[in-house]
């Protein structure tokens, strides 16, 4: 399991999108969220302050979170990314399996 803790000021994580969502005061915005460099991300809008991510395969692994705005602009400065790794002694992650 992978949890990253963050704390956000001046800036409210809301799941408000949009040109509109730029005119609000304090600002609106939520994160970006993208791991071992996929070409894909999820936004996170949900402001639980806390970043969780489970069922990593062992291994190396990185994981980058940005402070973005309601259009999706990385806000300057407002990026980390954080290096770990999965060691092999790690439990495997329980599979749902369906019903036949």
């Amino acid at each position: 399991m992978f949890w990253a803790q963050y704390r956000v000021e001046d800036l409210n994580i809301k799941p408000v999108f949009g040109a509109a969502a730029a005119t609000v005061s304090p600002r609106i915005g939520h994160l970006h969220i993208i791991v071992d460099d996929l070409p894909w991300w999820w936004a996170d809008p949900s402001d639980t302050n806390t970043v969780d991510i489970a069922g990593l395969p062992p291994g190396d692994h990185k994981v980058t979170i940005a402070l973005v705005d309601a259009n999706h602009n990385i806000f300057p400065g407002q990026v980390i990314t954080v290096l770990f790794k999965i060691p092999n002694s790690a439990p495997t992650p329980h599979h749902i399996h369906a019903a036949r």
